[in-house]
């Protein structure tokens, strides 16, 4: 990752303001873009700063709302008047991406999937009995 500083404006202070950004479908645990390690580059030239990001899956229905979400928080850095988030295709998305942080707020643990399997079975089981 460049981390390139002009300005005032600094590499680390653009990733602080991307771990308040958040997948919709991971805030509720709170795994920033960060922690999913979406975060491919940043790069700073004066005021303006781009961020290539990866895709968990190129079908995310979110993509739009977390590019704008990046820009509009990036551009509350004093200093930053432009912000641009591209999504590039070139390296694919894994889970060993994730920090440690993110792989433990997503794991499930065996004691919350017993409930969910015990459910299912017991559901089939009528359903088998109609």
């Amino acid at each position: 990752m460049a981390d390139t500083t002009t300005a005032g404006i600094g590499h680390d202070d653009v990733m602080a303001v991307l771990r308040h950004c958040y997948d919709p479908c991971c805030k509720e645990r709170q795994v920033s873009v960060v922690d999913m390690g979406l975060v491919e580059q940043v790069r700073i030239d004066g005021s303006q700063v781009d961020i290539d990001i990866i895709l968990t899956t190129g079908w995310c229905p979110f993509a739009w709302h977390l590019l704008q979400m990046m820009e509009e928080e990036v551009k509350t850095l004093p200093g930053v008047e432009q912000v641009q988030v591209n999504i590039t295709w070139d390296t694919p998305w894994s889970p060993e991406r994730m920090s440690a942080l993110a792989r433990e707020r997503l794991r499930l643990p065996l004691e919350q999937l017993l409930p969910l399997r015990e459910a299912r079975r017991q559901n089939a089981q009528q359903e088998g009995a109609q």
